[in-house]
């Protein structure tokens, strides 16, 4: 199967659960427009990057023969997607502002099949980090691991030291929600389990 990512986690999960996949990463702007829900920003990036990815396929001619699958997360606080961290002091800015509270992450997937047709689900899960010290953030980011990470944190590393509780997919949290996902590749004839 196509995957129309980058994101190695993404492909780790994916081959968690015995699938092979070959990654297409593309590039689409992830801006967040003025004024949009952070369920319809996962949605609209997500769609952008199955659309952007099947076209390059198409005009390649490289197919897809396989189901193509993409994803997008948001950390959302107050409302606001968070993003990834633009340097050291926007990542640790965002991450005094979840110290200590709790905040959502939405990841939403999709999943082409072979006649055109487009699957969709989006995973909502609450975490919950404890309060943070200066001292420990400085080091997290020395560490390299929120480069690159919605919300500057990953919740398969270091950074799952921060969260004292989640209500929902860890998978999810980690970009690729594995419920909705095993249910859209059985829509369109993949079957894991």
């Amino acid at each position: 199967m196509w995957l129309a990512s980058a994101s190695p986690r993404r492909a780790t999960l994916l081959a968690q659960l015995g699938l092979r996949t070959r990654q297409y990463p593309v590039d689409v702007d992830e801006s967040v427009r003025p004024g949009e829900a952070p369920v319809d920003y996962v949605r609209r990036v997500t769609g952008m990057k199955l659309e952007a990815a099947a076209s390059r396929l198409i005009h390649e001619q490289a197919g897809p023969s396989v189901p193509l699958l993409a994803a997008d997360t948001a950390v959302v606080l107050d409302g606001e997607s968070l993003g990834k961290p633009r340097d050291r002091a926007h990542a640790l800015g965002m991450l005094r502002r979840l110290s200590g509270r709790a905040h959502q992450v939405f990841t939403h997937v999709a999943v082409g099949d072979r006649a055109g047709a487009v699957h969709q689900a989006t995973s909502v899960t609450d975490v919950r980090f404890r309060p943070l010290d200066d001292g420990e953030l400085a080091r997290y980011w020395e560490g390299g691991e929120p480069h690159g990470k919605a919300g500057a944190y990953a919740i398969q590393g270091l950074g799952a030291a921060f969260i004292e509780r989640i209500d929902g997919s860890y998978s999810g949290v980690m970009g690729l929600p594995l419920f909705e996902t095993v249910k859209l590749l059985a829509a369109v004839g993949v079957h894991v389990v």
